[in-house]
């Protein structure tokens, strides 16, 4: 096929793994951003597990004139792609293998050879399901009961952060309920059981706040003159929310300029702390 009528052709892109092609696919998603491709299409070829798997995916790659990138942990496997490859002209990546043999070398190691340890069903995957789960049933104010049944509380005004974060915790494995502090309503009695080393205000410049608010809005497609981002309104929001930290002596993080991870981060330190 002449270069002009490959142009023509959708481009594809060939991942194959002896698990389920999740390390390949994000190396080649990642790849991707750095060059103005369009939308190729991404084929996943999982749990390939014989000789005869990777012949036939080889020449299919090389009758589609495409490429192959692949997470291959056993050596035999690792070999017939390498063979084939180079038989029938297809270019490929190998993901895996560099570093398993790097880290062979540097270690003096042996791989234990096992595809699909990364994501196998193991405690810490329950885990962080369970706690993800937990996230989304006690998230914003949803259910007073979570307060008192999650590892860590959050607390602050509408739009700092408070359920991005719990999100992103929830994913480490810990177990997490947000609460929003509107003025004029008064905390549930939950919220003042929770014990002060699982208890986390969350702030924000003013300003910041207002401009993430009057986005929201535009997005919801209401209008920018709503008591929602009036500067009287969050001023108030803020005053009573710095009251009730204070009387709850709870850490307060300042989430203005901070990524969710480092939000996080800052948390955990204190936790740390505390423990």
């Amino acid at each position: 096929m002449q270069g002009d009528e490959l142009m023509l052709k959708q481009k594809q892109i060939f991942i194959c793994s002896d698990s389920a092609c999740e390390t390949a696919d994000r190396v080649v998603r990642a790849a991707m951003q750095q060059f103005a491709l369009g939308d190729p299409v991404i084929r996943r070829f999982k749990r390939m597990n014989s000789e005869q798997d990777i012949s036939e995916l080889v020449q299919l790659a090389h009758a589609e004139q495409s490429f192959i990138a692949y997470t291959l942990v056993l050596p035999r496997l690792r070999g017939a792609i390498q063979r084939e490859s180079a038989d029938w002209q297809v270019n490929t990546v190998d993901i895996m293998g560099p570093m398993l043999e790097t880290m062979k070398n540097t270690f003096k190691l042996e791989p234990l050879m096992k595809p699909g340890l990364l994501y196998g069903m193991n405690a810490d995957y329950y885990r962080r399901i369970e706690a993800i789960e937990f996230a989304v049933k006690y998230d914003d104010g949803r259910d007073a009961r979570g307060l008192l049944l999650a590892d860590i509380v959050l607390i602050g005004v509408s739009r700092t952060s408070k359920t991005p974060l719990s999100m992103y915790m929830a994913y480490k494995g810990y177990k997490v309920a947000n609460w929003p502090l509107i003025p004029g309503i008064k905390p549930p009695r939950e919220l003042l059981q929770v014990g002060r080393n699982r208890l986390f205000g969350l702030t924000m410049d003013m300003e910041a706040l207002i401009g993430i608010r009057r986005e929201r809005l535009r997005m919801l497609g209401l209008g920018a003159g709503a008591s929602y981002i009036s500067e009287l309104q969050v001023l108030e929001e803020f005053d009573e929310a710095e009251a009730l930290m204070k009387s709850l002596h709870c850490p307060v993080i300042d989430v203005t300029r901070r990524s969710i991870e480092e939000s996080a981060d800052l948390i955990m330190e204190c936790i740390r702390q505390e423990g």
